[in-house]
């Protein structure tokens, strides 16, 4: 997309403001394929909690790809933009029996990630097909928050749990289908992940009559102008060629599945902010925009960085600034940037802001989220409209008159 396109979404739609590249996600899936289109049995399952809006649920359906769900609320806006329960993979973290069971009921592809709740479903339902994720102990990723296979994770059945699990699988004749893992998010060296895939090749050994083993995601995508990313393709050479020897080993071709969320959706994401005020304080300048934490949560929560453009003068002198928001916190995005010189007025653009921006908005100091559009075939589609006044008050409950006095 150009500056102009974006330019002219913010004027027609508002601020502040997402906007998705219908045709990066398409070409981040397709390059994605074809790095393992030697793999007869590909299944690519998008992790949903990345960007759940329904129409980009919908736009990658069409793409052929499946669902990663972490909890019953996604798998249903899975089946409502409408995905086949069989296309749904459901890998929660900490829920209850009862979500797991309802969930099933549902015809989902059930992924468990602890021994008691391994062991009570598999007592109820031996015969309902099970995949079993493992923490292999591999520390990987850009950020604690966000590196799941270590071993002081809560995510997963440890590996050095699998007697424990050998015997649960044993005592109640659970039918395991699948083997899953995920070390984490930004993982850059695909060494690590090789590491992690045979672990996932011993645990699966176990087991006589899988269909799939789950590899997970995690790829790094670039966050700036010659950023390092996950070589896809030397990862899709070198991983196939593995797994289709296992497969050979094993005696059964099964199906390789990948779960990328932030790989397909993160670059083709735009944050658009107004500038409401230029603050120039004793050692910084400050661009005050109108938005916060509760729309762009990254930057405060990871250190996640994000390329700012002043996409209303580009070619303007750079200058430092620190980028902030209208919270009543401190709400940083960057801290002295070198931006193009910023105006009261300006329209800020943030680069990747497709995975983890408005899926983890909030509203926070009762701001209203932001609304959503999707730019597809050169047309920006509004996705989601802003929230007003009423949705703030939409469930809140007024309290009794009556009881008002005390």
């Amino acid at each position: 997309m150009q500056a102009k396109d974006l330019l002219q979404l913010a004027e027609q739609f508002g601020n502040p403001l997402y906007v998705y590249d219908a045709e990066k996600i398409q070409s981040q899936y397709n390059r994605l394929t074809k790095a393992f289109s030697k793999v007869d049995k590909l299944r690519i399952n998008y992790a949903m909690k990345a960007l759940s809006n329904v129409a980009i649920l919908q736009l990658i359906k069409e793409m052929g790809a499946g669902l990663d769900t972490v909890s019953i609320q996604e798998v249903l806006l899975g089946l409502h933009a409408g995905y086949a329960p069989d296309k749904i993979f459901y890998t929660p973290n900490g829920v209850s029996l009862e979500e797991i069971e309802e969930v099933n009921a549902m015809g989902v592809q059930i992924n468990i990630d602890n021994l008691s709740i391994l062991e009570q479903f598999g007592t109820k339902h031996p015969t309902v097909p099970v995949c079993i994720r493992i923490n292999p102990h591999v520390m990987a990723g850009g950020n604690t928050n966000i590196s799941v296979g270590h071993i002081d994770s809560k995510f997963g059945i440890s590996i050095h749990q699998l007697p424990h699990l050998l015997r649960i699988v044993e005592n109640t004749k659970m039918n395991i289908v699948g083997i899953h893992m995920h070390t984490g998010s930004d993982i850059l060296d695909i060494e690590v992940f090789l590491y992690a895939a045979e672990i996932l090749f011993d645990v699966a050994k176990k087991f006589k009559n899988l269909e799939f083993l789950d590899f997970g995601s995690g790829f790094k995508v670039p966050y700036k102008k010659d950023d390092i990313e996950t070589d896809i393709e030397e990862l899709g050479k070198k991983l196939s060629k593995r797994f289709n020897a296992f497969c050979t080993e094993y005696g059964k071709d099964l199906t390789l599945i990948f779960e990328p969320g932030k790989f397909l959706v993160s670059e083709a994401g735009f944050f658009l902010a107004k500038v409401n005020v230029v603050k120039q304080t004793t050692s910084t300048v400050f661009a005050g925009i109108d938005s916060g934490f509760n729309h762009l949560i990254r930057p405060m929560f990871y250190g996640s960085q994000h390329h700012i453009e002043n996409i209303s003068h580009p070619k303007g002198k750079e200058r430092f600034y620190s980028v902030v928001g209208y919270i009543c916190e401190t709400d940083t995005f960057a801290n002295n940037r070198r931006i193009s010189e910023i105006k009261e007025g300006d329209i800020l653009c943030f680069r990747n802001a497709g995975a983890y921006c408005f899926s983890m908005a909030s509203n926070y100091n009762s701001r209203y989220k932001p609304a959503e559009v999707l730019w597809i075939n050169g047309e920006g589609h509004l996705i989601r409209k802003q929230e007003n006044f009423e949705d703030l008050l939409k469930n809140q409950i007024p309290l009794p008159i009556a009881a008002a006095t005390v």
